[in-house]
Parts: structure tokens; sequence; C-alpha cells
């Protein structure tokens, strides 16, 4: 019998007894009392004992739900304190069993609310690895617990060429990519539970196509870069994707505790500086951290810092190197060299701070420096009649309109304005920027593919490109002399500039020996020491009063 069914028979029987004991008690009055007035008062308080027992019966349920509620509110109160798990009180399941019903099946789904809420919290959805938070958590206690004097090795990997996947087939594919990368991680980590490593490795994936490997217990340097080469390997097997055959790489950076770092966070650092330096020299390799690569990774950080204010400081200076024609040994044309006047290391070369600054963005800040003081000097030189030409890199592709309101102010004509272009940027200019390039050229300016020859060109496109000079570059004539193969090289890039009717310049020439075989290959103009070193502006007017236009290269 239900509980509910049962209380309403109570209550009826109850009732009922007390309306016959009323009854009763009644007619006993009425019977043996003859008065009036007593027969009056005895019905009336049969009468109220009857109300008082049929109040009592129907406020026996209330009473009931009133302290089940209480105990089911202090119940509630219970998970302030984190208790999911205990049931609802017997009062509530005897007296209320669909709400006790209910409360059980409201604290089993917030139960499990939590703990999907902390897997995905503490896991890579994509790759079920555990993602940056949980590793952290875990690879700081695998520290901790690590017996004096143990090693312990972090190995931070990275993907080769991962976004062309994205860009190419959709990151739905680039997904299962990096699930079939995961596996092939565990498939690496289970070969390596053996004698040489004594504690299973914590791998996790901590974003995008990063994925990183603790190690809490090492023998030996070499036992953790051999794992490192089974990686490279076994991510460079291809990958079948859905009809595709996908070949990726990693770069590896490997980091050693205590040699390294005594903290996940250094040892993290520490990887991550030797990844880039295995993806400098090509990907596909690791890299295992030294004191080299923490110094170069120093004077990085300072260059960085030193950079952000050195064009309002004005430490930035221009250089200027004159272009002669071997032919006629007149000034032809001069290119603007971009010089840091550290101001405690003395002249900087671009290559010693042009990477930092493409890498941090302040390329372009130091590229519109370049761009207005060219046009400001060409001003000058303008009006003071003298109008050669200067040369000088382009680094971006929304450089066109900052320059020609540049030029405009300076009152310089286009036809004096070189831009040179390197041969990557050229061959991956979008339509848009050819356009613009075009559009230039037509209203005056010469347009330069520079250090040619050491990029990767589209003979088709370089046919098709809106250009008028190409460099070469100097690893190509600096062998010329001693070289066979050089020169064959040479003479062979010659005939292809030769064939898209370009003029072709020869930089870094430091002999006249370099100069006189160029010249009998055809290169009608060269660049270098042999003839002028780069000038600081007022040393390079001196340089062009004194040489005239009767210079002559022997």
């Amino acid at each position: 019998m239900k509980a509910g069914t049962a209380q309403r028979i109570s209550n009826a029987l109850l009732s009922g007894a007390a309306g016959f004991a009323s009854f009763l008690f009644s007619l006993g009055a009425f019977l043996y009392i003859t008065e009036l007035n007593d027969q009056i008062i005895a019905s009336i308080v049969a009468g109220a004992f009857c109300l008082l027992i049929s109040y009592i019966a129907s406020e026996r349920p209330n009473s009931e739900s009133a302290r089940a509620l209480a105990a089911l509110g202090d119940r509630l109160l219970a998970v302030e304190d984190g208790d999911l798990v205990s049931p609802p009180p017997v009062l509530v399941q005897k007296n209320m069993p669909k709400l006790a019903a209910a409360v059980d099946t409201l604290f089993a789904e917030v139960r499990s609310s939590i703990e999907n809420a902390q897997a995905l919290g503490m896991y890579d959805p994509v790759t079920s690895l555990p993602n940056r938070l949980h590793f952290r958590s875990e690879a700081d206690k695998l520290l901790g617990d690590a017996a004096p004097g143990s090693r312990c090795a972090m190995l931070f990997v990275d993907l080769d060429r991962f976004k062309m996947v994205n860009d190419s087939l959709g990151h739905a594919r680039g997904d299962q990519l990096l699930i079939m990368v995961a596996n092939r991680l565990r498939v690496v980590v289970t070969a390596e539970i053996s004698e040489s490593v004594c504690r299973r490795p914590l791998l996790a994936r901590l974003a995008g196509d990063e994925f990183t490997l603790f190690f809490a217990e090492i023998q030996s340097a070499a036992d953790v870069e051999r794992v490192a080469r089974r990686i490279a390997l076994a991510i460079s097997e291809p990958f079948e994707l859905y009809g595709h055959s996908v070949d990726i790489g990693a770069s590896i950076g490997v980091a050693l505790s205590p040699d390294h770092g005594n903290s996940i966070e250094s040892l993290m650092r520490a990887a991550d500086i030797a990844m880039y330096r295995a993806k400098e020299l090509g990907g596909g390799q690791h890299c295992l951290f030294d004191d080299d690569l923490a110094a170069s990774h120093q004077r990085k950080i300072d260059t960085e810092k030193a950079l952000t204010e050195a064009v309002q400081r004005g430490e930035f200076v221009l250089a200027y190197q004159p272009q002669l024609s071997l032919v006629t040994g007149e000034l032809v044309g001069t290119e603007a060299l971009l010089r840091w006047n550290h101001p405690r290391q003395g002249l900087r070369m671009p290559n010693s701070f042009i990477p930092v600054a493409e890498s941090t963005g302040l390329i372009s800040e130091i590229g519109d420096w370049v761009t207005g003081e060219v046009a400001a000097t060409l001003g000058n030189w303008y009006r003071d009649g003298f109008d050669r030409r200067v040369a000088f890199n382009v680094d971006r592709a929304d450089f066109f309109a900052r320059l020609r309101q540049v030029f405009m102010e300076h009152g310089v004509p286009l036809s004096l304005v070189e831009l040179e272009f390197t041969e990557t940027a050229a061959m991956k200019a979008s339509e848009a920027v050819i356009a613009e390039v075009a559009s230039l050229r037509g209203d005056g300016a010469r347009i330069s593919i520079d250090d040619f020859g050491t990029g990767y060109s589209n003979l088709a496109r370089l046919r098709s490109l809106p250009i008028d000079r190409v460099k070469l570059d100097p690893s190509l004539i600096a062998d010329i002399e001693e070289s066979e193969k050089a020169r064959v090289i040479v003479q062979a890039v010659m005939q292809l500039i030769k064939g898209v009717d370009c003029e072709i310049v020869a930089e870094a020439v430091e002999t006249s020996a370099q100069a006189d075989i160029l010249r009998a290959m055809g290169c009608h103009t060269i660049q270098g020491y042999v003839f002028a070193e780069p000038m600081f502006e007022h040393e390079y007017l001196a340089w062009t009063r004194d040489a005239g236009s009767s210079r002559i290269v022997a």
C-alpha cells in the first residue's frame, strides 16, 4: 500500500472514531441530563471535541510534510560543504518519495556535470591528452616527489608545416591529424617504458600543434636524446588522412633538470628555446639546451628590449653604398643600408637585429623610419641638384600608400626611388600587392628583387612580375674566382635573368678579379668593397664629389 493511501485511511478512521465518540457523548447527555442548559453545554462540549479531533486528523499530513521539508532543507544546505553523495533524509523518503527520487536524480546529474567540467578543464578535447593546466600540475608533483640527486627531462615538441595542413585541408582534418600525432607519441612513450626509463613519462598537448613530455626519472641525457630522435622519426613518417598523404615533421627541444632548471617553468622555457633552435636548423630534429643557447636567447631579449627605444632615441642611421657601371665606370645608383648605432655595442649590422625586429613586429616601425629618412635625404639632395636614385628594402605589403605620401611630402619624384623585395617575398606576393607594385613602377619607381638565388622562384611568375633589376645574392659570387662550378651557376642564373629582360646587379663584389669575371659574363652593374664601402651621408657626398662621373673600376 502506498504511503499516501495509508495516511488517508488513518485520517478517515480517526475522524470516524471522533464522530462516533461525540455521538455517544451527546446521546448519554440527553438521556441522563434533564436540565436544558446542561444538555446544551454537553452538546457544545461534544461538538468541540469532534472538531478538535477532526482538526488533528487534517493537520497530521501537514505537520509530517513540514518536518520532511525541514529535513530536506538541511540536506540541501549540506551541498554548500560539498556533500553531493548523501541520500535524501528518511523522513523525505517516507513522506515525499517522488521528491526524494527527484533530489537523488538532481544530485546525480550535478555530480556528472562537475565531473565533465573537470575533464574539460584538465584534458584536451581533441586528443584526450592532459592539457597545459593538468600537465603543469602533475609535472610539478612529479618533480617535487623526485629523489634527491635524480635527473628529470622535459621535451617540447612542435609540429613542422602543420599550418599548411590546416590551410589546405581545413581545421577538421587538422584535428584528425593531431589525434594521429598523439597516438604516435603514445606508442613512442609506451615503447620507452623499459629499464632505462623507470617511470612512465607524462605526455600532454599544450596548445595548437605543441606537445610536451616530462620524464620524472632518467638515467642519462643520451636516453632522452634517443627518445627525441624516435619522436622525430615517428612524426616524419607520412600520415594517411582521408585519401591524402600528409608529410609533416617535428622540431623538438630538450631540457634537463637540474642542469637547465629546477622548476617546471624553467624547464619548459629552456625546452622551448631549444625547440626554436631546432626549427631554425630546418626542423625534423631535436636540440639539447645548453649555455650557448641560453646566452643567445638572452642577447635576443636584450636586443628586443633595446630595439623598442632605438627609434625614439634616434639610434638608427643610414649608410649609402654606390653602384657602378662596369661598362662606363659611372655611378648608376645607390643603396641605403640600415645600421644601428647601439649606445654600448657600437655600430651593429642588420643581420644582428632585423630577425629580432621581424619576430616582434618592430620591423614595421623601423621600416617607417627608413622610409621617412630616405625621403628626407632624397628631398635635400634633389633640391641641391643631386638627383641620384636610391634603393632600399621593402618589408611589408601595407607600405605603398605611406610611401607615396612620404615622398610627396618631401617633394621627391618616384623616379629617384628603387624598391627592393626579397626573392621569397616577391614569389609570395598577392595579386593586390603586385598591382600596387606595378602602379608604382608606372609612376617612375624602379623595382628590384634582392638576394636572388637563395629562395624558391617560380620562373613563370618571375617572368610576369613588374621588375626592372635582379640583384645576385652574395653567396653566388663568393667563390667565382676559385670554383668552376660557382662560375657555371652564376652564368646560368644570369642567363635566366636576361631571359626575363631584367638588369643584373652583383652585390658584395670584393676583388677586381671578381669584377673582371662578372664583366666577362655580361654583368654590367656591381656593388661592393672593390670600389666603395657603405658610407654615412657626408662621406658618401664627399666620395661622389671626388669620384665625379669618371670613376672607373679596374
